[in-house]
């Protein structure tokens, strides 16, 4: 088995037991890291020199629609209402599997491009197994590890058809995946259900999609985005919570308009809430959820969402998240009254744990992924210090959530593979130029099919 060691320049681990510490080394064995701090001797079949660099955790990224990476950027100015009406009821219909495939292949290459090593990819546009097949295979080239939440379409309701808002999660399409390639769940690509939940679709359902996939011992997930008067079934996660349905194994996108009075029974079952901050920012009124699963006594997690509205970069969205929380608990301060903070009242640590060890949780993973951590999966990113927007180095911890950004990013390793060297990802450039051709192609006949003009702003 190879074993690789890592000279590092700044260790920022995530681990209490391992530390933080400048010239620390790190070895893997296979997939797995076997030590790390200071101190370690060791031989080694290949020795990485990263001393002028910061070695940390990969990022995690909690919710991403990944398939929908071929439509960067063109509803930067669109609200809720535009998202629905442009996507789920008229361009996600015009997607087949080939164009499953190829934006979750490039969307998860950029993901690892940006210093992610994990993603959840909901998939929310499949419509047949080979849809859900072909997203797979976009993820399994990529060398990305992820968690596929398997979800279901939102097409405009014909007559005499039933609302998707009323059709349970296709059972004979998730087993075929559980019993399929998804019967062991040692993979780097493994299998969940991406579910409506009682924010869209009726209790009735919720209740049925949670028992499969407790049933099929899956995690689930589903989104929670809207106002009490705009819900389904309003009151709906309450009431799974006291029926034991809902726990660590559920997790719950956006909660923004979740009163705290059905939010808090959530956080003490265990289920996990994943903040968007930019895309939430972007387009509610309700703010993110962050520090109301911190009062809880919940981790938050946090995720990048929609690449058509809001850019598909973590430290992005960390650096958000943490801005957010920050000045939310200013804000909150002195509107009860009380005298100033003496101390920042958000660390920037905080915002770090978000993104890797509340990710890996809420993601039922942090046995595995979210630090680095002997015996967890080598899932490591190293920055270059010496690029100028983070030159010179005080403190590692900061210059990661405070300054950096995906284009630090030098070297990226998965599962113990390396996936991004010296800046330039491991991927065939011939194979790369010929997908991105794929992906343009696949967009403008999507746009075609969907008589849809992009409008300059």
């Amino acid at each position: 088995m190879k074993r690789t060691l890592i000279e590092c320049g700044w260790l920022v681990s995530m681990d209490d037991k391992v530390g933080d510490h400048k010239g620390a080394r790190i070895l893997i064995e296979g997939s797995r890291i076997v030590a790390a701090g200071k101190g370690i001797e060791a031989d080694a079949d290949e020795v990485i020199d990263a001393r002028d660099k910061i070695v940390m955790p990969g990022l995690i990224d909690a919710h991403i629609h990944t398939w929908q990476a071929g439509l960067r950027a063109i509803g930067s100015e669109w609200l809720g209402p535009d998202y629905h009406k442009n996507i789920h009821a008229n361009l996600a219909t015009h997607y087949g599997p080939e164009d499953n495939y190829v934006g979750n292949l490039i969307g998860a290459l950029g993901q690892i491009d940006g210093g992610v090593t994990t993603i959840w990819d909901w998939c929310h546009n499949i419509t047949s197994l080979e849809h859900a097949e072909r997203s797979v295979d976009g993820l399994e080239e990529s060398g990305i590890r992820a968690l596929f939440a398997h979800g279901t379409a939102k097409p405009p309701t014909r007559p005499g058809e039933l609302p998707y808002t009323h059709v349970p999660h296709p059972r004979d399409r998730i087993e075929a995946l559980r019993n399929g390639r998804f019967a062991s769940d040692d993979r780097l690509v493994t299998l969940s259900m991406a579910i409506l939940g009682p924010h869209w679709g009726t209790y009735e359902v919720a209740e049925q999609d949670l028992k499969l996939a407790r049933e099929l011992n899956l995690m689930s997930t589903s989104h929670a985005t809207r106002k009490i008067p705009d819900q389904v079934a309003p009151g709906g996660y309450g009431k799974l919570v006291k029926t034991g349905l809902i726990g660590p194994d559920h997790n719950l996108v956006h909660g923004n308009y979740i009163e705290d009075e059905e939010l808090q029974p959530l956080v003490e079952a265990g289920a996990s809430i994943t903040g968007t901050v930019l895309v939430e920012l972007h387009g509610h009124a309700a703010e993110p959820v962050t520090l109301r699963v911190k009062k809880f006594g919940g981790m938050p997690s946090i995720g990048i969402d929609v690449e058509p509205i809001v850019t598909g970069e973590m430290f992005r969205e960390m650096q958000a998240a943490l801005l957010h929380a920050r000045w939310a608990s200013l804000r909150d301060n002195q509107a009860a009254g009380n005298p100033p903070f003496q101390s920042i009242p958000i660390k920037s640590r905080e915002a770090l744990m978000w993104a890797t060890i509340g990710n890996a949780r809420a993601m039922g993973m942090e046995d595995q992924i979210g630090s680095i951590t002997p015996g967890k999966k080598a899932d490591i990113v190293m920055l270059r210090a010496n690029d100028l927007n983070l030159f010179p180095v005080h403190d590692p911890l900061l210059s990661i959530t405070d300054q950096a950004h995906g284009g630090n990013v030098d070297t990226v390793i998965i599962d113990g593979v390396i996936r991004k060297q010296g800046g330039k990802r491991v991927f065939r450039d011939d194979v790369l130029a010929k997908r991105k051709a794929e992906l343009v192609a696949s967009i403008e006949r999507i746009m075609r099919a969907g008589n849809f003009t992009l409008k300059a702003a």
